[in-house]
């Protein structure tokens, strides 16, 4: 579902990827994991289009990702890629479900289709009585599921979480570990997961790990 082909990434002189090779089937939950500084956001930016490679290509589907023009690619990543941030990054001046929306509507999809989606979205993961609850109104752990239900939104063929449980406390941390399985059997969610979180990167299916720059055989 996912290909990746010898992608090498530098910053000035600084090379931080050096060559990765890797695929990722359909309804895998994989943990990339390693010591801070070996390449691993870099990577998973890569992965999901939010920066190119110097070298080397990205397949999703057997497309192409790089090979298409900027609006073409950001619209690919719209629809085909949900993001899940250590933060949340949710709006602060928006409700639960209008941050739910806000990748579908801007998407271009019709609005009351897409507030069908985030409420059903809501009650999958527990959350249909925080639908008009602001971020500021909201635990930590249930401002992370509202994350998880806007990357999924668009009903993405793969979500990419960049440390989703480093701002959670352990029982928040192991809901949201639990979370990601959930999804993976009931709907083949496929998720790729940078993680210093050594429980989750054990319950994943498969771990990469990278070090300087390279995928650690």
């Amino acid at each position: 579902m996912l290909r990746a082909t010898n992608i090498e990434k530098s910053y000035g002189d600084l090379p931080v990827l050096k060559g990765i090779d890797l695929q990722i089937s359909k309804g895998e939950v994989v943990a990339i994991v390693g010591a801070s500084g070996a390449g691993k956001s870099t990577l998973l930016h890569i992965l999901g289009t939010l920066d190119a490679p110097d070298k080397g290509k990205v397949f999703i589907h057997d497309k192409d990702v790089f090979g298409q023009s900027a609006r073409n690619l950001a619209a690919f990543r719209n629809t085909s890629i949900g993001f899940v941030f250590q933060f949340h990054n949710l709006l602060p001046e928006f409700s639960a479900i209008e941050n739910v929306m806000i990748p579908g509507l801007i998407g271009g999809r019709e609005e009351r289709t897409v507030k069908e989606r985030a409420l059903s979205l809501l009650d999958m993961l527990g959350l249909k009585d925080r639908v008009h609850h602001k971020p500021s109104e909201l635990s930590g752990g249930e401002q992370q599921r509202i994350a998880v239900a806007r990357a999924m939104i668009n009903s993405p063929a793969l979500i990419l979480a960049d440390e989703p449980s480093g701002n959670l406390d352990s029982k928040n941390a192991v809901e949201l570990h639990n979370l990601f399985f959930k999804l993976r059997t009931e709907i083949g969610q496929t998720f790729v997961i940078v993680t210093h979180n050594e429980q989750l990167a054990a319950m994943s299916d498969r771990k990469i790990e990278l070090k300087d720059g390279r995928i650690k055989v």
